[in-house]
């Protein structure tokens, strides 16, 4: 039997160890919680609503302990995921007050006499989980489709036992164990998992998203999928540079760079391109490697040692191709797994991190012949999640953003998530939204009502 197992990116000590279930005790847990979700479903909104806010309680009281976790098994900054803790606990107020109103049956005028529209739960939705953000990514999924009535199973990334453990401990605490289960389950039995399920969501790489799809259409399961990213981060001849350079730093190696969501691509036009790299550069070379748990420490270890060999090679790929190592780009010797603040200038199509995610604090620095190249490069990539443009002309950047096939667009700030803004992207990046109404009606039962 196989086993879910962390380590410490500090150091690579193992921290944690738990064996995976047998098939027979995922078919049980989904039997289990087939039989428990009516109640769940035919209770109030507002009923689920105060459930569920029992829940962020019990998350306030586990706070530091739950980031402790989440920084010895990921790796990343103490401060970085006491943030992720707190904001998942205002995710679950942020529903807990918005769903009550958005899934209240809403009367239509037609012909007939009377005629709505109503919010039904479509079922046991799986989500299959990553590593990264191992308390965000499993509420962000759960907390809008248990307040639309849903019931959810989790399986959890293999590499953060120690870390869904204690989040198993606080929805038992808060009495949702019924309704909210973790699946201990290798990817092996992921299929059996989605063919017991209702709906599927997914977090992850493009290439898993793209066999979860296929399961997920085998079986005729709704799902959606957050997938990879590589934002352009566009830095106009009109901008504020020390802020662009600023909030590019800040996206590209927050949380050791490891975010589907940070600005990965920087594309530069002519006029601003030196005076840019000016003020960038010795913002990179300020971050400082070392143990997550430490209030000096900028720059955290990745979380494995498979992610640092990739992203290694593919900074040698680049400089091989004619890109400049502008900063970083040796691997370091000693325990752990760092890796230093890398910046890659004039990186062209023939690097692989030109169309490659860089998971990883490795900048891209790509300069475009001008305003409309800057654009056409932003869109050459398979990958479709946001964008950042920099500009004095805040409407000039809106209408840029039109042009730009992703999922959001954010001017004068770097790409983040907003609880009140939908979030997801679009081409390899995925389909379907989380985040607001729009992630609330997701896993719901879109039906119409129609009387004589």
């Amino acid at each position: 039997m196989s086993a879910f197992t962390s380590c410490n990116p500090a150091n690579g000590d193992v921290l944690f160890t738990r064996p995976t279930w047998p098939p027979e005790k995922l078919l049980s847990c989904f039997q289990r919680v087939r039989q428990q979700h009516p109640m769940w479903a035919n209770s109030e909104t507002a009923l689920r609503a105060q459930l569920l806010l029992n829940l962020a309680d019990r998350l306030h009281d586990h706070r530091d302990r739950l980031a402790a976790y989440v920084t010895q098994e990921v790796g990343r900054r103490t401060a970085e995921c006491l943030a992720e803790i707190d904001k998942s606990i205002l995710l679950i107020r942020y529903y807990a007050d918005l769903a009550p109103r958005l899934l209240a049956q809403q009367t239509i005028a037609t012909s007939a006499s009377r005629s709505a529209v109503a919010f039904e739960p479509l079922g046991i939705v799986l989500a299959v989980m990553p590593w990264n953000y191992p308390v965000w990514q499993v509420l962000r999924f759960a907390i809008p489709a248990l307040m639309a009535g849903n019931a959810c199973v989790v399986k959890p990334a293999p590499s953060v036992p120690q870390t869904t453990a204690l989040l198993e401990q606080a929805i038992a605490e808060a009495n949702l164990s019924d309704y909210l289960q973790v699946a201990w389950i290798d990817h092996e039995h992921v299929e059996q998992a989605i063919a017991l399920s209702d709906a599927v969501a997914f977090t992850g790489s493009t290439q898993t998203g793209r066999h979860i799809a296929s399961l997920a259409g085998k079986h005729l399961k709704k799902s959606v999928l957050e997938l990879g990213g590589s934002n352009p981060l566009i830095v106009l001849a009109d901008a504020d540079l020390t802020l662009a350079a600023q909030e590019a730093c800040h996206s590209r190696f927050r949380d050791a760079g490891q975010s589907c969501n940070a600005a990965k691509r920087i594309i530069l036009v002519p006029d601003i391109a030196e005076a840019f790299m000016a003020i960038f550069l010795p913002l990179v070379a300020e971050l400082r490697c070392g143990p997550p748990n430490e209030d000096l420490t900028t720059l955290a270890p990745l979380a494995r040692a498979d992610l640092r060999e990739k992203l290694h090679a593919q900074v040698l790929d680049a400089v091989q191709h004619g890109a400049q190592c502008k900063i970083g780009g040796v691997m370091p010797e000693g325990s752990g797994f760092f890796y230093p603040a890398t910046v890659l200038d004039h990186v062209t199509p023939q690097c692989r991190v030109y169309h490659e995610e860089t998971f990883g604090p490795v900048a891209s620095v790509i300069r475009a012949h001008n305003e409309a190249d800057a654009i056409r490069i932003a869109n050459d990539t398979a990958f479709g999640l946001g964008a950042s443009i920099f500009t004095a002309d805040e409407a000039h950047g809106w209408h840029l953003g039109q042009a730009l096939n992703v999922g959001s667009v954010f001017i004068n700030r770097y790409t983040s998530s907003d609880l009140r803004l939908p979030f997801g992207g679009v081409k390899a990046s995925g389909y379907g939204r989380e985040l607001s109404e729009f992630g609330l009606y997701e896993f719901v039962n879109v039906k119409t009502y129609w009387q004589r």
